[in-house]
């Protein structure tokens, strides 16, 4: 028998993968699915569709995951809050920094298990870089580059690519560096005629001076996900769609051969791609977040981490406006 009830609301693109990591975790039955627009996946099933989140609570769940637009995730939060059940809210928290503390208040006053879906901590490469950037293999960190590109997405609507996806690298460079941003630089552009940026480039440096660079936009026509991490001893480089690490090392040897050195570079040395197991991201997601409501010791994206990240969201879009640096309050 399940020991845990849950419920789903939101039945978009990712609502249905939800449902179908839900649908196979031990100790957890899921009891009913809620969207005010319908299933236009056929997520439901058998199990109640309902309209609303009061539906939902209705039905008696232990936790609910939120997969709205942004724009409803406070609403809804604050109403699980109210009644008692846990949740996770996908990325980003909230559409701004005070909904998102109102949020991370309201679960923490109630004594309830919020985390939000930042699903590339579960990455596979990105925990075993941030597992080997804690042990020391690459010495003094230099620098982290990511690199989030791709086709324009029709499902998003109410944010742009500052909170959409720039928040997967504002949060994945914070965990696996296990810093937090002290500044930020940005520009953004508008291409696609809609109200929110498509493209930003950010510059930022870390608590630590790491400096940081990010690419994210909506414009390219291939896909790619990549994390970079520079430092004394080499690259480390992720590549989250394929959950692939490689390690660069710095040389040794010197290379005689002037026409190679030139061409590529005097200091290159082994190449590594690491063997680790790959499981899925989101299954790895749910399963610490069904522990964590169990009482067990386990990694979630807590909503005190998804207001840090939202307010460095706010900064890049910030400096973006202004021109300008922005720096951002310590602790």
């Amino acid at each position: 028998m399940a020991l845990l009830r849950a419920g789903l609301i939101g039945l978009g693109m990712m609502g249905r993968h939800h449902a179908r990591v839900l649908r196979s975790l031990s100790d957890v039955e899921l009891v009913a699915v809620a969207d005010p627009a319908g299933d236009p996946h056929g997520v439901a099933g058998a199990l109640p569709l309902l309209a609303d989140v009061d539906g939902l609570i209705a039905t008696g769940i232990d936790y609910c995951m939120v997969a709205v637009p942004t724009v409803y995730h406070e609403p809804i939060g604050l109403a699980l809050a109210a009644a008692g059940v846990h949740a996770m809210i996908e990325k980003p928290l909230a559409q701004d920094g005070a909904a998102a503390r109102r949020l991370a208040d309201a679960f923490d006053e109630a004594g309830l298990v919020g985390a939000v879906g930042h699903i590339e901590r579960y990455n596979p490469a990105l925990q075993q870089l941030r597992s080997r950037l804690e042990h020391g293999e690459l010495g003094t960190m230099y620098q982290v580059v990511t690199r989030r590109q791709g086709p324009f997405p029709a499902r998003i609507a109410d944010v742009g690519v500052v909170k959409d996806l720039a928040t997967h690298d504002i949060d994945l460079t914070a965990w696996v560096t296990q810093q937090s941003f002290r500044s930020v630089a940005a520009r953004t552009a508008y291409k696609s005629g809609r109200a929110h940026e498509d493209l930003v480039a950010v510059v930022g440096q870390l608590t630590d001076g790491t400096v940081t660079s990010h690419l994210v936009n909506w414009l390219s026509p291939m896909k790619e996900r990549v994390t970079i991490v520079t430092g004394e001893r080499g690259s480390f480089v992720a590549d989250t769609l394929t959950a692939d690490l490689t390690f660069h090392a710095n040389g040794l040897i010197p290379t005689t051969w002037d026409e190679i050195a030139s061409f590529r570079g005097v200091s290159e040395g082994d190449m590594t791609r690491f063997a680790f197991p790959k499981p899925e991201p989101l299954r790895t997601e749910h399963e610490a977040f069904r522990d964590a409501v169990l009482g067990k010791s386990t990694d979630i994206v807590t909503m005190r981490q998804g207001l840090e990240t939202v307010a460095v969201a706010e900064a890049v879009l910030a400096s973006a406006s202004s021109g300008r640096t922005v720096d951002l309050p310590e602790g």
